[in-house]
Formats: C-alpha cells, sequence, structure tokens
C-alpha cells in the first residue's frame, strides 16, 4: 500500500435491486449524489461535484470479490459474502460502517417434522444417529461453505457433509438433496413456507450492508485525501440523524436546567449555553423532543421549533480515523 501513488478512488456498488437503490439513498443522503454520465446502462459512474472519484457497478459479490483483490478502494456489500469468500476477512478488508439496511441472517434450517431438533446440540444428537442408522452422514444444503464448516467446527458436530447448492436452497429437503440447509434469510417466510424452521441457537451470522474498505488497493495520497472527505460527509450525516435541533428562548434558563436537561434528555449544546437574549439551540435524539418540549414549557418556554437537521460536522472524523487505524494495521 503505498502513500505516494495517486489516482481515482473506486467505490464499488451494487448494481441492481434494492440495494442499489439503498446504496444511492444513502450516498445521496452524505450529499453525494451517484450519476451515470454516459447513460443508465453504464456500469461505471462518479459522484456528481467530486472529482477523483469513479463508482463501478457490481454484483454484491464481486464487490466482496475486489475488495479481497484490491481492485477497488471502498465497497458496499454484506458481511455474510465477506466471511463467506474471504476466509482471513479482517487481514484484507476493513468493515468502517453498518449501513442500516440490506439486513438478512445466515441460519440453520430443519424440516418442522423434526419435532424434537430445537438446538445445535439437538442437532448434533440426530445427526450422530443419523450416521449409526443409515451408514451415512447427514447432507446440508448451503451456498454457504466456509460459514457453515466453520459454524458446525466450533460446535464440535462432525457427522454431516456439506452439498453445495446452485438453486434454492430452501427447497433442497424436500427434493431429498439434503436433510438440513444452512441458508440466509430475512423473514423466515420463505423457509416456514417449505416445511423449514430455524434451530434456536441456529444463528450464523446476523449480517446487513456494510461501507467496507480493502486493505490491498492502493491507497495514495489523493485517494486517502478524497476517501477522508467522503467519510467526513458519511460521519456528518450520521450525526445529523442522531438528534433534532431544538430552539426556544425564554429567561428561566440557566446551567442548572441544562444540567438536567443532558441528563434526563441526552442534549447536547452545540453552541454553549443560552444568549443574553435567552435564546438556545438544543441538539436531542428524537424520541426524547416531547419530553424536552415539555420539561422546558414547564419551566417557562413560550414557544419551541424542532427542525431536523442535514448534517453535523465536528472535528473529529471517526470513520476516516477506523480506516487509516486499518491501512496502517
Amino acid at each position: 500500500m503505498s502513500a505516494n501513488l495517486s489516482g481515482p478512488l473506486i467505490i464499488a456498488v451494487p448494481a441492481k435491486g434494492r440495494l442499489q437503490e439503498n446504496a444511492e439513498e444513502f450516498f445521496a443522503r452524505a450529499g453525494m449524489k451517484l450519476v451515470k454520465p454516459r447513460g443508465a446502462r453504464d456500469y461505471r459512474g462518479a459522484v456528481a461535484g467530486m472529482a477523483g472519484v469513479e463508482v463501478a457497478y457490481l454484483s454484491a459479490s464481486e464487490i466482496a470479490d475486489a475488495l479481497s483483490q484490491g481492485t477497488i478502494h471502498l465497497g458496499v456489500t454484506g458481511e455474510d459474502l465477506l466471511r463467506e469468500s474471504i476466509p482471513d476477512m479482517d487481514k484484507r478488508v476493513v468493515i468502517i460502517e453498518g449501513l442500516g439496511f440490506g439486513f438478512a441472517n445466515v441460519v440453520v434450517a430443519v424440516p418442522q417434522a423434526w419435532i424434537d431438533v430445537r438446538s445445535m446440540a439437538d442437532l448434533d444428537d440426530v445427526a450422530t444417529a443419523f450416521r449409526l442408522k443409515h451408514d451415512r452422514k447427514m447432507r446440508v444444503a448451503t451456498k454457504y461453505i466456509n460459514l457453515t464448516r466453520d459454524f458446525f467446527s466450533h460446535l464440535g458436530i462432525v457427522d454431516y457433509r456439506i452439498v453445495e447448492s446452485s438453486g434454492a436452497t430452501e427447497g433442497a429437503p424436500a427434493a431429498g438433496s439434503a436433510e438440513l440447509i444452512v441458508d440466509i434469510t430475512t423473514t423466515g417466510a420463505t423457509l416456514a413456507a417449505n416445511g423449514l424452521k430455524i434451530v434456536d441457537d441456529g444463528t450464523i451470522l446476523k449480517s446487513q450492508a456494510n461501507l467496507v474498505a480493502s486493505r490491498g488497493a492502493s491507497w495514495g495520497e489523493a485517494e486517502r485525501e478524497t476517501a477522508r472527505r467522503i467519510l467526513d460527509r458519511v460521519a456528518a450525516q450520521a450525526r445529523a440523524r442522531a438528534y433534532r435541533e431544538v430552539r426556544t428562548r425564554f429567561p428561566g434558563c440557566n446551567d442548572a436546567m441544562l444540567a438536567e436537561a443532558t441528563s434526563r434528555f441526552g442534549v447536547v449544546t452545540p453552541f454553549g449555553g443560552p444568549t443574553s437574549s435567552g435564546m438556545l439551540t438544543l441538539h436531542c435524539p428524537p424520541g426524547a423532543v416531547y419530553d424536552l418540549a415539555c420539561f422546558m414549557r414547564e419551566r417557562g418556554a413560550q414557544s419551541i421549533t424542532v427542525a431536523e437537521i442535514e448534517y453535523v460536522f465536528s472535528p473529529d472524523n471517526p470513520l476516516y480515523a477506523r480506516l487509516a487505524a486499518g491501512l496502517a494495521g
């Protein structure tokens, strides 16, 4: 990883579907609109008004591979794909931030008819009995081969063999090609519709879409500075989502009242205490806004306005600090 090379920073986002929409919305909220100057069908784009950035549209699995190989700098993809396709993941990539979409769990699911199988310990017992009775190991259909092996090994389960799934994994038990499955699910409804149930302690991974950096990419001075600017905007927007701006003016406002409001409602005073005219600006967690308003009205506030905040920039940039630490390590 060179500190002197310079070139465009490459960000990869999902090429289609809801993941693409969510990724574009994520960057747009942070003031970075993704555009395709050469047309909607193009698989290369840019960030409007930001030089030195190239956007690559790839599938989520391709993004994981590109991060591993260092052919892109940043990517939006699921942790499930990262951990499945990159055995030494923590040495190859840096997970910078969970993005709050693309939630799904990798789970162990068995037929609902297996009423005695509620836990992985129960499954271990059944697997042993199955091998003794049928003189073969139970088959586990999955696309998540590495995650399955690691999870089963950690629990000491050995009486199974993996059948790699190339189609709809949830249909494997009914088709007779496997006894149980490991698959990804959001609500469990598809599994239930196929006569399957999730083992109580059989959640291998709770995944979501993440903003991820490649340790192996060429991180020259230009790329690092561009990443810093991008992550500064992302962090500012994340801070803004955590608060609402509450403004009021009343003579009863004093340091003791602010200390109580801070303790009870988690408010922040970004510009210090009230002005000489009694004007006060607070940042308050959304869920506490009404209680804060009642608190201030009881103390003499006549008019209180509440507004959403777009960005809160501060001297620290925790996301870039996470990236820099990851690259240094």
